[in-house]
């Protein structure tokens, strides 16, 4: 199955697919005057849908997090030819045994161990998705990007597609060729 077929017809398993392949997106609070900052996550499909984000309790986004805030989560494939946008509640967990499952040598990096007084452990409970992928094809994207100029026609590089984990397993939405503005 090509990669903009995948996004049509399987939106949120590529996606899952992303995230396990690339380790950093940039991560943000809706309304924060704070910038979106490269964040490492780690994705938990098989509970429900949500992601979890180590961070300082000294850093910008630790302190304008309120009990619940809600943020954006944006991730580029390492191609270049697919992007995600999550949206979702962002909270601290204070659960013991989370920061031990997901603890990992990146993290280790960071902080001085698992009791360091500064980490924050952050849930992100997804709410949606929205997906862009780009054809792989350098020669059909040459063909669209020309075509286009002779024709009042907009290219077909792609495809876009929503994620919807609110509703019942399987409610997905495809939007057809992705604009690639």
């Amino acid at each position: 199955m090509g990669h903009t077929d995948k996004t049509q017809q399987q939106p949120e398993n590529q996606l899952w697919e992303q995230l396990g392949k690339v380790h950093a997106g940039m991560l943000g609070l809706e309304g924060s005057h704070a910038h979106m900052q490269p964040m490492g996550h780690m994705a938990d499909k098989d509970g429900a849908p949500r992601m979890w984000f180590f961070t300082s309790r000294a850093g910008d986004l630790f302190r304008e997090l309120g009990a619940s805030s809600h943020a954006h989560f944006c991730l580029v494939g390492k191609d270049q030819d697919y992007h995600a946008c999550l949206m979702g509640d962002l909270h601290e967990n204070r659960d013991r045994s989370r920061i031990e499952e997901y603890w990992n040598d990146v993290a280790g990096a960071w902080f001085k161990g698992k009791d360091d007084p500064d980490i924050a452990l952050l849930e992100f409970d997804l709410i949606d998705a929205a997906i862009w992928a780009s054809t792989r094809n350098p020669i059909r994207f040459a063909w669209e990007i020309r075509t286009s100029q002779n024709t009042d026609k907009e290219p077909d590089v792609g495809a876009r597609a929503h994620v919807d984990f609110t509703a019942p397993k399987g409610s997905t939405s495809r939007e057809g060729p992705g604009k690639r503005t």
